[in-house]
Parts: structure tokens; sequence; C-alpha cells
């Protein structure tokens, strides 16, 4: 797949509180931790923000809150010259999650769908100005978003008969719904995102390779499932590859897939080989794990690029 314009992102749009390091609870007591702090969250920002700072033209589509946490996502965004003409302002509270993180930089989550709620009541309609200088959709975890649920299949099918490729980011089901939700868009999705816990919980498969030929049984086109610290693979219908990690020293996985996805997005759009992508975006993904903060670790494609030098 070849992404010849910006990309149109669409998601939840939130903020994290990250709190680090917590090992163990222990109800009615106090524990002292070395960070409590503010990060730019949700899966579709977390996305859009990697484009733009990797310099791919971004357009987010989502809801904010009409609050001090809802400025502050945007002011960020706004950063990383994201185009937020299709941020709505929700009489919700921004998307916040509280994020407990341990010395391994794994993490818990605690989310307040807010905002979230009352966007995409509709699927989505793909107006001339907001397909303005774009050519590809991402669809960034629609288990985040509780009317997407129900009207992801005709966005996506309204996307592809725009005339836009489709990629489509997993995410987690707190609800355990997977592909109940999520079956009817898979027809319409050229590339498809999966952790390995989401493809197995979405295919019944525990072996990646098997999950991702079950996702395309049922639809969907190219497959990347993220692996990790393993790195990640990629199944077309004609082969499979793997591509191994950076070693790197993790100290917060938060957005980590999100980022990974923006990564790969990105490099498409530049033209590169799905092999090419595959180590742009485990390099991303490498970057974004190793600052507290999804997007932290976030940099320009000249930095990436010489961070992948670097690291050999």
């Amino acid at each position: 797949m070849r992404i010849t314009g910006g990309i149109l992102c669409c998601g939840n749009i939130g903020l994290d509180t990250l709190v680090r390091p917590v090992d163990q609870f222990a109800w009615g007591t106090t524990t002292w931790v070395d960070s409590i702090s503010q990060h730019l969250g949700g899966n579709g920002s977390n996305t859009a923000y990697t484009l733009g700072m990797l310099g791919v033209p971004a357009r987010l589509l989502g809801m904010v809150g009409n609050d001090a946490f809802g400025e502050r996502i945007l002011s960020i965004l706004q950063s990383a010259s994201v185009d937020l003409a299709f941020v709505g302002r929700s009489k919700a509270p921004t998307t916040t999650t509280v994020a407990l993180v341990n010395r391994d930089g794994n993490r818990l989550f605690l989310h307040q769908v807010g905002s979230s709620v009352e966007v995409f009541p509709e699927p989505i309609e793909f107006t001339e100005p907001m397909l303005r200088g774009v050519s590809h959709f991402h669809m960034a975890n629609v288990f985040a978003l509780p009317n997407m649920r129900r009207s992801a299949p005709e966005s996506m099918r309204r996307a592809r008969e725009a005339g836009l490729t489709t990629s489509f980011d997993t995410g987690w089901d707190a609800r355990g719904r997977w592909l109940a939700d999520l079956e009817g868009c898979l027809p319409q999705v050229d590339l498809l995102f999966m952790n390995q816990d989401e493809a197995r919980m979405l295919s019944g498969e525990a072996d990646p390779e098997c999950a991702a030929r079950r996702m395309q049984t049922l639809g969907a086109g190219d497959v990347v499932v993220k692996l990790g610290d393993q790195g990640c693979a990629v199944y077309t219908a004609a082969e499979s590859s793997c591509f191994p990690a950076f070693p790197i020293d993790a100290v917060d996985t938060t957005g980590a897939g999100d980022c990974f996805a923006g990564g790969f997005l990105a490099a498409l759009s530049w033209n590169a080989s799905y092999a090419e992508a595959a180590r742009f975006a485990n390099a991303v993904g490498a970057m974004s794990v190793q600052s507290l903060g999804a997007v932290t670790g976030i940099r320009s494609r000249a930095e990436t690029e010489k961070w992948i030098r670097l690291s050999g």
C-alpha cells in the first residue's frame, strides 16, 4: 500500500496523568512515587501528533471538552502542526486517563471516557473540506469511541468510497466485544494494525501469523502485528516477514503502539517499502518508550533517522 497525500486520523483525544513507579497496591496507605505528570494521550491524538512531528500533513477528527484539559491538548497538537479544524468541543469533560506505570515500563489505565462519548453519533461524512489534501484515512482504536462501535463499518466504507486508502489500529476492547464490533470493518481495511494481545483476542489464535491470516479471511488487507520488545511482523497475501526491535530500556510503554502506527504510515507516505516502514516504525516506538509520556520521545524525521543510524 502507498500513501500519496496527507493523512486523516480519527480517534479519541485525551490527556494522560502518569504516575511512576507503582509496583504494588496497598489500600489505606500512602505510596511515594518519583513523578506525577500530565501528557498528551488518546489513540487518535497520539498518532496524529507523531505524524505531524515526522513532517506528514495530518488532520485529526475527534472531540475534546470545553475545559482546561482540552485547551492544553489542542496546544500540544498545534505544536506538531496537526490540523484541528475538525476537532469538536463537547459539554462533557475532556477524555482523561490515569496511567500507573511500574519500574519495567508496563502500565495500568484508569479511563474516564468523557468527551469521547459524544463524538461521532453518526457515520463520518467525508466532505470536500475534510478531504482536501488527504489521501488516506486512519482509524485509531474504535473500541475507545462508544458511538463508533456502531458506525465504524459505514464510516470505513464511506472513506473508501471517497477514494481514500485506509488503515485501522484495533486497540484494546474494555467491553470484551472484540470481533462482534470489528468484523464489519475488516473488508474496508487496506492495512490492519494489532498488537499481539489484541490479535489473540480478536482471532482466538495465539500465533501472530495465524491471527493475521484469520483477519485476512474476514476481509482485511495487509496486517501488521506489533510484538512489543520483539519488534513487529508484516503479513501480506503473498508473504510474511518479521522485523526485530531496537534494544532499549523501556521507561513507559504508554502510547507506543499509536506512535508505531504513526511511524509506519509516515514511512509509507515517503514511498517506503513495508520492510523500510517496519524498521522506521520500530524506531519510533523505541524512542517513544524511552521517555515518560506517549509522545514525549517523538522527534522529527531527520532526528529519528539519525537515531536509527546510531542504534545500528
